[in-house]
């Protein structure tokens, strides 16, 4: 009887144990469950350390960028010093000293002055070419117009760039905009040669172009995408038809716009939905894995930068070349005005008729008929020329 008793006892604690040492033993009511299961359930995965879908990247270069247009703006009024360089009409708010603002004949966006906004760096043609400053491509988007100009700019930038900047991050954004605008900057140079153009209007334009090509691109993660791609289109069609007014580049909007479109398919390209990184699953899991992009990405992605390569050095080629568009497309610049009994679209061709004896210049604007005598004039002619055309 005792043996008995002694013998089952040692019979129930072999089997309590056999679990713990892997003997294959059957189990029963008192089995303990191993402690590392084969495959983790979802929730028990551990968080892999790239940003989620829910974080965002805090902004800081858009409201960089914001403060330096500003600043380039105020330094730019600054040296214009209208009331001591203009001549001809009182400065449209003198009492702002030499931030006062050229007269609204010469420049109606209330800003300086023409001269002025080549001396800082605006996008002149013959300078670029016959003068190798290509660097005005670049310098130009950080001027502005005038007041109007810049705020209609930043409040686009503030809109559109701070809620990129806080997808995708400062490291995609920031190329994005300047090679964007350098985009606009050489086909505005390519078919506006004869005034100065500047503005960050088409490094904006290549956000609007990044934005719809990121929804393109990444279609698959996202719902209500067919009204997103309406209003996205519309408000582009909206903005462009807007630059056929005139004192618009809408080259530089339509140039920013294809080059930003492109970079959009390279530098903003998400993984499909449901793709999880391998080496963040369980230990021993086995289980389907989606590929990181899908095919038609992949094929965007290829294109997009065979085209925005081939088409930034083609344009620097012939820009350097002295390639002037208009001469191979006589419709191209309706493009960026159209003219009505309401307005022209002459590109400051103003041509006069001078006269000079002694300190006193009589200078006649052979398109308007307009003459005045000017005495120790302290501006160019080219100047007053400007000024009394317009």
């Amino acid at each position: 009887m005792g043996k008995e008793s002694a013998s089952a006892a040692a019979r129930e604690d072999e089997a309590k144990l056999q679990p713990w040492r892997g003997d294959g033993g059957d189990a029963h009511q008192h089995e303990i469950d191993p402690p590392h299961p084969v495959a983790a359930p979802p929730t028990a995965r551990a968080k892999p350390p790239q940003r989620q879908r829910d974080e965002r990247w805090r902004p800081w270069l858009v409201p960089t960028i914001f403060v330096a247009n500003v600043a380039m703006f105020v330094i730019t009024m600054y040296v214009n010093d209208c009331r001591k360089n203009n001549s001809i009409r009182s400065c449209v708010l003198p009492s702002l000293g030499r931030f006062s603002f050229e007269p609204l004949k010469q420049n109606p966006l209330l800003g300086p002055s023409a001269k002025t906004l080549q001396k800082m760096g605006g996008l002149v043609v013959d300078k670029v070419v016959h003068g190798h400053q290509g660097w005005r491509l670049i310098s130009c988007i950080w001027l502005h117009g005038g007041v109007i100009h810049l705020l209609a700019n930043m409040l686009c930038l503030l809109l559109i760039g701070i809620r990129l900047e806080q997808e995708f991050g400062f490291v995609r954004i920031g190329p994005l905009y300047v090679i964007a605008g350098v985009g606009g900057s050489l086909l505005s140079a390519l078919f506006v040669q004869a005034s100065v153009s500047v503005g960050a209007s088409g490094a904006l334009f290549g956000l609007l172009g990044a934005m719809l090509s990121e929804l393109i691109t990444n279609w698959t993660i996202y719902a209500n995408k067919f009204a997103a791609l309406i209003s996205l289109i519309l408000i582009v069609s909206i903005n462009l038809g807007l630059g056929i007014l005139p004192h618009i580049d809408n080259f530089a909007h339509i140039g920013g716009f294809i080059t930003g479109f492109l970079l959009g398919f390279v530098l903003l390209i998400r993984p499909q939905y449901g793709y999880r990184s391998q080496k963040y699953n369980p230990l021993g899991y086995n289980g389907p894995a989606k590929n990181k992009h899908m095919i038609y990405q992949y094929v965007l992605w290829v294109a997009s930068a065979i085209l925005l390569i081939v088409g930034l050095t083609v344009s620097l080629i012939l820009l350097f070349r002295g390639f002037n568009g208009n001469d191979h497309c006589s419709w191209c610049h309706y493009l960026s005005c159209v003219p009505t009994s309401k307005w022209s679209c002459k590109q400051g061709t103003e041509s006069c008729q001078v006269f000079e004896s002694g300190n006193q210049w009589n200078i006649t604007c052979q398109d308007s008929g307009r003459s005045r005598i000017f005495i120790n004039a302290t501006q160019s002619m080219d100047d007053l020329c400007y000024q009394l055309c317009s």
